[in-house]
């Protein structure tokens, strides 16, 4: 059973940054593709990045292709979600997820088993 804590949510203003951590447990860490979702209220959980297993390969959604980076610590069992030019529209809960990676696509949630409880983001305008 793997085991996700996210931390590093906070307020920031718009243009900030701000970089989320994802600490796992209880798995081998190295063979999970771990993601980043986000949820905003009244909308759906939505796809954010992914660092498929090892970090061999990285995807993110168009809406925060180049301000977000995805990164992984295999000594730290760890993911991170860096932030930068942060816009209100950014603002939600950002969950991580862990599923093993048996390839194809990584943006559905429903291919993840393992979540975490999330950390709220917010971005002031």
């Amino acid at each position: 059973q793997v085991q996700l804590v996210e931390s590093g949510g906070g307020l920031v203003p718009a243009g900030g940054s701000l970089r989320l951590s994802c600490a796992a447990s209880g798995g081998a860490f190295s063979n999970y593709a771990m993601g980043w979702f986000r949820q905003a209220p009244g909308k759906e959980r939505e796809f954010v990045a992914v660092s498929s297993s090892h970090g061999y390969r990285t995807y993110y959604a168009d809406s925060v292709k180049g301000r977000f980076t995805i990164s992984r610590d295999s000594t730290k069992n760890t993911v991170y979600l860096q932030m930068n030019s942060l816009k209100p529209e950014d603002t939600a809960v950002y969950s991580c997820a862990a599923r093993i990676d048996y390839g194809g696509t990584y943006f559905a949630t429903s291919q993840y088993q393992y979540w975490g409880q999330g950390t709220q983001v917010t971005v002031s305008s």
